[in-house]
């Protein structure tokens, strides 16, 4: 069983609420119906209710696998407004909050955040800026940490590294040039999201061009201080560095390279990028070179699970975002 195939079958047994604010768009609608039809999810399209049934009449949909709310349903709106604004941890007043979810990236996002779903579902008809300003805006982010990032999962056919072929990567898609502290922070998040997806222990590295002070400058400063503050912040994690990638993920060349005691060095099973660069350059290495099958990237940082798909992807492809996004979306309740 691959590790898509793993995913699917945790999605399986616990089928998570996964609210579609995009679901008028084609490919969305049709992600979402094949997830819901197969039993990963429970697919709730936001939006205008008589709309998207018609949408899902003339597109062949059976429309009992979809719920529907309707953006214009009062009396669940003034329900989802009442259980927001009762919150502590919200920033919005009702009137603020009204005006927001006009727009139905918000609405999802406050049925989210309310528990009425556990997952915002978007990236097509929304930009990525729209995608994390709602998300930070409506969701909040993680008590503690202050960076939003990402994280893509690699299956590179050939790599024999402490988990198999999988390596979990970050952040190759947001954070363009993190500072020490948000460098740290997407380090904790990025074990988050591997525990809350998989069942392994979370092996984090901080990669850069040197291997515990061989190299000298301010590009490894970054790293070795990120470092530094993400094990104070988090001492319950293994994260350690500065290591060059070889020595992160080969045990023969840590045994060379490093000299000192380490449960990371050799055995790492996510990889921390200096910067959006070498986490760019990184990931399409691994997928041109190393003909890896990358599933992401997945936002972290957020409370909850928001997802932002790219919007040239095809739907077999969102489909299997939508159903790794449940399963996080799962991993996270416990």
């Amino acid at each position: 069983m691959n590790i898509l195939e793993q995913i699917y079958a945790k999605a399986k047994e616990n089928p998570q609420k996964v609210a579609f604010p995009e679901a008028a768009n084609e490919k969305m609608m049709r992600a979402a119906y094949e997830a819901g039809r197969d039993g990963y999810i429970i697919p709730v399209l936001v939006g205008n209710a008589q709309e998207l049934k018609s949408l899902c009449a003339e597109r062949g949909y059976d429309p009992a696998v979809f719920t529907f709310v309707d953006m214009d349903d009062e009396e669940y709106k003034s329900k989802v407004v009442a259980a927001y604004v009762a919150r502590e941890d919200t920033l919005l007043k009702e009137k603020a909050l009204r005006r927001r979810i006009q727009n139905p990236l918000y609405y999802a996002m406050a049925m989210q955040k309310v528990g009425e779903a556990s997952v915002t579902f978007a990236g097509i008809d929304n930009t990525t800026g729209d995608v994390l300003l709602a998300g930070q805006m409506m969701i909040g982010l993680v008590p503690g940490i202050s960076t939003v990032s990402s994280i893509g999962l690699c299956d590179i056919p050939g790599f024999q590294g402490s988990e198999g072929s999988l390596l979990a990567i970050g952040d190759s898609a947001v954070c363009t040039n993190p500072t020490p502290e948000q460098l740290a922070d997407i380090g904790i998040s990025a074990c988050e999201t591997v525990k809350s997806l998989l069942d392994w222990e979370p092996r984090c590295a901080f990669v850069c061009y040197s291997t515990l002070g061989s190299g000298q400058g301010e590009l490894i400063d970054k790293v070795t201080e990120a470092v530094k503050i993400a094990q104070q912040k988090r001492p319950d994690l293994l994260i350690d560095g500065e290591f060059q990638f070889d020595a992160a993920i080969s045990p023969q060349v840590a045994a060379k390279k490093v000299k000192r005691e380490s449960k990371v060095a050799g055995r790492a099973n996510v990889i921390i990028w200096p910067d959006l660069n070498v986490g760019n350059v990184g990931v399409k290495l691994i997928q041109q070179f190393g003909h890896a099958d990358a599933y992401g990237p997945m936002l972290q940082g957020f409370n909850a699970v928001v997802c932002d798909c790219s919007r040239g992807a095809p739907v077999s492809e969102i489909k299997g975002n939508i159903i790794i996004s449940a399963v996080r979306a799962a991993g996270m309740k416990k």
